[in-house]
């Protein structure tokens, strides 16, 4: 049987992966985990737990209990926390699992304890209104009979100088005067470089992991893991006045060279990188021209001489950077990356 190749490539350094954690881990005295969520944030979660567990990594942190199936077999099952809550349907499994939930709600610790209890997290909100205990529901009824090994929330704007930061730390310290935990976390990949004030005894990195820039004190020292290269499938020359992709959005103004790539949304490369996106092949920059279509872009290759039908071009896809030219988030250009790659680790 024939086997085909991709016409796309995701390269992922898994040295540089490990680098960026050791130096999360290096910020302070905390213990440092991994958010592996949503596949590793689009990279492959089980390549990314395997090489974190190999370095150090004991705590693991998934949104669904799938996610946390999927990676069981490659670390012990109580390293996994899972942070989207449980269910009374599947109290069991998850038991028999072994991982373990972090419990959002009043209900949901109620249901635990009629469960028999065990160990579990507690998520508790301290201003991101998102999932998590309310200051309103807090009592020493609530929490009692439960063995709670870490108790966690999370910070809504630490990626600005924002006051909320020092808000939600302050009612966070309060509230683990009042919960009774093994251990305590609140800081995420921008939250370490608020201080060693918020960093308690774990903190919870992700998008740092991967090569995400949220703050200018990660600048220096948190590098790229991801790259992409696609496949030139055409080269032709057009003339000026012709229009290039979808309601014609781009016109030639002299004779263009133009290169269709096989690469589109359907693979994570959004629409949004549509006249503003950049590829690269021989060291120099090329432009995105026209509309990005499901599965092509093209691209203005006039200042190359020599790219052929069948070259691969490297497509530029700096997290920090992209997100300014794009508008969107630097998580949304990791996450939304496409199955259809051939994905090669280093």
């Amino acid at each position: 049987m024939v086997e085909f190749s991709s016409p796309l490539r995701l390269h992922l350094d898994g040295a540089t992966l490990v680098a960026n954690w050791r130096y999360m881990q290096s910020q302070g005295n905390a213990a440092c985990g991994a958010a592996v969520k949503a596949n590793g944030y689009g990279l492959g979660a089980r390549q990314v737990v395997a090489r974190l567990r190999d370095a150090g990594c004991r705590n693991f942190f998934v949104a669904h209990w799938g996610e946390a199936l999927e990676i069981a077999d490659l670390v012990p099952p109580e390293w996994i926390a899972v942070l989207n809550g449980i269910e009374a349907r599947e109290i069991p499994a998850i038991k028999q699992l072994g991982a373990i939930p972090v419990l959002n709600t009043p209900h949901q610790l109620a249901l635990w304890k009629a469960s028999g209890g065990g160990t579990c997290h507690v998520m508790v909100d301290t201003g991101i209104n998102r999932l998590g205990i309310g200051p309103e529901h807090v009592s020493d009824a609530l929490f009692a009979g439960l063995d709670i090994d870490l108790l966690i929330s999370h910070l809504a704007s630490a990626d600005e100088d924002s006051p909320q930061n020092a808000a939600q730390l302050d009612r966070f310290q309060q509230l683990s005067k009042l919960v009774t935990a093994n251990r305590y976390s609140l800081a995420n990949s921008a939250g370490v470089f608020l201080g060693p004030d918020y960093h308690f005894d774990l903190v919870r990195p992700g998008l740092a992991l991967y090569g995400g820039v949220t703050r200018p004190e990660m600048e220096a020292a948190i590098k790229p893991v991801v790259k992409l290269a696609a496949r030139i499938l055409q080269t032709r020359w057009l003339q000026a006045g012709d229009s290039v992709g979808y309601n014609a959005t781009y016109i030639c103004s002299s004779p263009t060279q133009v290169a269709t790539i096989s690469i589109g949304y359907a693979d994570g490369y959004l629409r949004s990188f549509g006249g503003v996106g950049l590829l690269d092949l021989n060291g120099k920059s090329v432009p995105v021209i026209g509309r990005v279509s499901m599965d092509l872009v093209t691209v203005d290759i006039t200042s190359i001489s020599d790219a052929i039908e069948g070259d691969w071009i490297d497509v530029n896809y700096n997290l920090a950077k992209n997100a300014k030219l794009t508008g969107l988030s630097q998580y949304e250009l990791l996450t939304n990356l496409g199955k259809r790659f051939e994905y090669i680790w280093s």
